[in-house]
Parts: structure tokens; sequence; C-alpha cells
């Protein structure tokens, strides 16, 4: 395929033990251990505080995720469009409505329905930003962020418009952690643009191949890596903590891999 050219003007990110995209990067560049910690979901401060009290894990990520990035790369989120992709939602939800129909009183809350949908993050998005442009919500199981990826960066390509990637997976609940054990909620968010802004990051040139996905050096961050969909994009993300040119390989749907250039921006 030909490649898929773009610049990478902001990241957010939050997950066990990384609070933050600057934790992060001295995290993956090797300047810092990583300390596994809990996910700490902050309260959505943008949103109005009715809807704010509706909302959970996977929209508090997305939301934390991509209000980061939107303010690294010093962009208006009013006017970005993006791409929302998470693995399964909002599997907190997912439980409480299974519960509710299988016991005697089997009254669904408005809330529970409507937080039941796979683009409620990108939704509860457009409400904390006032953002009015395109919107997709997607789903690819463990292929999940790259498949976001690879949306976003047509969208960049074929628009030529700036394009915002969140990428989130909370965790289950038993009995469902039982058939889908995602142990703790990770969510990155990555401002993607046509062109160079004020302070760029790196360019990434992407197009897929069948070579082996990249893993960590790191044996607790690959053991992250390899649990939480959302994750998989800790290689790139360690590249991009380097601040050095080289290549990686992303987990995408078998046999193709997603091979991404970085070209990092002193």
């Amino acid at each position: 395929m030909t490649a898929l050219t773009a610049w990478l003007d902001g990241i957010g990110l939050l997950g066990p033990g990384l609070a933050d995209w600057p934790t992060a990067a001295r995290v993956l560049s090797g300047t810092q251990p990583w300390v596994h910690a809990p996910t700490v979901l902050p309260a959505p401060q943008a949103l109005p505080a009715a809807e704010r009290r509706r909302t959970g894990a996977v929209v508090k990520l997305a939301l934390a995720a991509g209000l980061e990035a939107v303010a690294h790369a010093g962009a208006d989120a009013a006017t970005l469009a993006a791409v929302f992709s998470s693995s399964g939602g909002d599997g907190q939800n997912c439980d409480e409505i299974c519960r509710t129909l299988a016991s005697s009183e089997r009254q669904l809350s408005p809330t529970r329905f409507h937080n039941s949908v796979h683009n409620a993050a990108a939704g509860y998005w457009g409400i904390a930003t006032g953002a009015t442009a395109a919107c997709n919500a997607l789903c690819a199981y463990d292929a999940s962020f790259g498949a976001g990826l690879l949306e976003a960066l047509t969208q960049v390509v074929t628009e030529r418009s700036a394009v915002l990637l969140v990428a989130y997976d909370a965790r289950y609940p038993e009995p469902l952690y039982g058939a889908r054990p995602i142990p703790d909620g990770f969510g990155i968010a990555l401002v993607l643009a046509p062109a160079p802004g004020a302070r760029p990051l790196a360019r990434l040139d992407v197009r897929l191949s069948e070579a082996p996905a990249d893993t960590l050096t790191d044996a607790a961050l690959e053991k992250l890596r390899g649990a939480i969909p959302a994750a998989r994009s800790l290689p790139l993300l360690a590249q991009l903590a380097r601040r050095a040119p080289g290549r990686v390989m992303i987990d995408y749907l078998d046999p193709w891999r997603i091979a991404v250039e970085v070209d990092a921006c002193p």
C-alpha cells in the first residue's frame, strides 16, 4: 500500500503507573523506572456537572487522554475531527445492564442505555469540547489501536485536515473479566495533521507489513502491552519517547502489522 503520512503534534496518555505523557516519556525512554500503580481516572471537569455524574471509566479515560493531547498540540478541540477506538467499550455498564435484565426488576435507566452504545465516549467528547467536526467510533478487538490509527491517518491524507485519535480500554468486572481479562484502564490520544504545526513531535509514514510486531524489552511493560488492546501503542510511544528516527511494527489483524516510520523532530 502507499504510505499514509501525517505529522504528530500532540500526545495524551493515561494508564497504570503512567499518569500523563511526560511521565510515560521518561519511563519509555529508560530515564525513569516504571512503577505499577492502578490507573487513576480524573473527574471529567470539562463536562457539565449533570453529565459528569453519568460518566463511567471509558469516558473518563477517553476525555483525559484526548484533552491532554489537544493541549500538548496547542490545538482547538472544537474544530478537530476525531476517531475513537475501543476494543469493547464500557464493560462495567454492560455488566450492570445484564444484571438488571437478569433480575426481577428489569427496568433500565436511560443513563445505562445511552452509555451502552459504542460511541458514548465520542458523544461526551462533543459535549465537553463543543466539537462539531466529523467523529467516528470503531472497534477491531485486539487490533483496535491499529485500526484507529489507520482510520485517522486516512482521514488526514484524504481530507487534508487534522484528526484526533483516541484509543482506550477499561477493566471488565467479573464474570466478564473471566472471558476478557483486561486488567486496568489505558487511554492514548494522538493529534495528527497533514502539515507540521508550530511544535511538531515527529513525521509518521505508515503502511501495512507482514513483519512481526515489536515487543518491549521491559518484561513488566511488555505484559501490559499484551494485556490491554490500547496498550499495543506502547512500542510506538517508546520510539517517540526516545526522540530518535526508527521503524516500529504495531499489532493489527493477522497476518498484517502496521509499519510506522518515525522521523522525530528536533
